[in-house]
C-alpha cells in the first residue's frame, strides 16, 4: 500500500455520515449567549434513537434527579442546558461513526476513552475557570481523526494496528510510519469538513503538541486529560500506553495534588455512570 497524503483524506470525507444537524446547531452555540430551548427540543425529539440515549442519561443516578424526566424539554430544564448540550452531543456522536470495518479496531474501547476525556477536560476546566462545554466537546473529539482513518482507510489502519504491536510504539508513531499521516491531520481535515470553530480546531490540532506556538489554553487542558484517562485506563485496553505528557501543560493549569486527585476521582464517578448509557 502506498502511503496516504492529506488530500486522501480530504476527499473521502464526503463518504462519512454527516453530525445530525441539531448537533451541529449545539456545536455552533457554544459561545450564543441565548439559545432557543424550544427549538433545541423539538429538533432532538425528532430523532427517536437520540431522544431515548439523552433520556436514559438524563435519568442516570448520575444526575440524582428528584423527577423522571419524560421529554426532551424537561431534560434541558432540570439538567441545565450546557450539561444537556453535553449529554445531547455525546449521545449523537458516539453512534455516528460506522463500525466493524477495520480488524482489530475496538470502537467500544475508542469511545470509552473519548469519553472519559471528555468528563475529566470538563473537571479540569472547572478548577481553572474555563468554559466547560468546550472543554467536554473538544476532549470528546480530541481523537475523531482515528476514527476518520478507521472509516475510510480499514485496510490502512489494520496495518496501523499490528506495527504498533509489534513495535510496542504510541498512535501517533505508528500512524507516521505506516501512513504517512496521522490522526491529527484526520482529525484537522474532518474539523474543517464539519465548520468546528478556530477554538476548537486548535485543540484537535495540538492535543499532543500544547506546547506549540498559538497552540492555545484549551490544547492544554485536552492534552493533560488525555494523559489522565490513558492512566486511568477507563478504555479497558490492556496494552494502553500513556502517552507522553508535557511538565509544561501539567503545572501550567496551576493545580495542586489535591486538586487533581479530586479530578480523578470526579472522572472515574462520572465515567462509571455516563459511558454504560452511552454505549448501550
Amino acid at each position: 500500500m502506498k502511503p496516504l497524503r492529506r488530500d486522501h483524506i480530504v476527499q473521502n470525507l464526503d463518504d462519512l455520515p454527516s453530525l445530525p444537524a441539531v448537533v451541529m446547531d449545539l456545536l455552533n452555540s457554544i459561545d450564543a449567549e441565548e439559545v432557543d430551548i424550544a427549538v433545541l427540543a423539538k429538533k432532538v425529539a425528532q430523532d427517536q434513537a437520540l431522544t431515548a440515549k439523552t433520556l436514559r442519561l438524563a435519568n442516570s443516578a448520575m444526575y440524582g434527579l428528584q423527577v423522571r424526566v419524560t421529554t426532551i424539554q424537561q431534560a434541558i430544564t432540570y439538567l441545565g442546558f450546557q450539561t444537556a448540550r453535553n449529554v445531547i452531543t455525546a449521545a449523537a456522536v458516539t453512534g455516528c461513526f460506522p463500525e466493524n470495518r477495520c480488524n482489530g479496531f475496538s470502537h467500544p474501547a475508542f469511545w470509552r476513552h473519548s469519553i472519559a476525556t471528555a468528563i475529566c477536560a470538563k473537571a479540569l476546566a472547572r478548577h481553572v475557570r474555563f468554559n466547560q462545554d468546550y472543554a467536554f466537546t473538544a476532549g470528546l473529539l480530541h481523537d475523531v481523526g482515528r476514527l476518520v482513518l478507521v472509516s475510510c482507510f480499514p485496510d490502512h489502519y489494520a496495518r496501523v494496528i499490528v506495527w504498533r504491536g509489534a513495535h510496542d510504539a504510541q498512535w501517533l508513531d505508528a500512524e507516521r510510519a505506516v501512513l504517512g499521516v496521522d490522526h491529527v491531520d484526520a482529525g484537522l481535515a474532518l474539523a474543517g469538513h464539519w465548520n468546528f470553530s478556530e477554538t476548537m480546531r486548535l485543540a484537535i490540532g495540538h492535543h499532543h503538541a500544547p506546547e506549540a506556538p498559538g497552540a492555545g489554553f484549551l490544547a492544554t487542558i485536552i492534552h493533560v486529560a488525555d494523559a489522565i484517562a490513558h492512566a486511568l485506563d477507563l478504555a479497558g485496553v490492556a496494552d494502553e500506553l500513556v502517552p507522553p505528557l508535557s511538565a509544561v501543560a501539567w503545572h501550567a493549569l496551576g493545580l495542586d495534588e489535591t486538586a487533581y486527585l479530586r479530578v480523578f476521582e470526579q472522572t472515574q464517578t462520572e465515567f462509571a455512570a455516563m459511558a454504560p448509557v452511552l454505549l448501550s
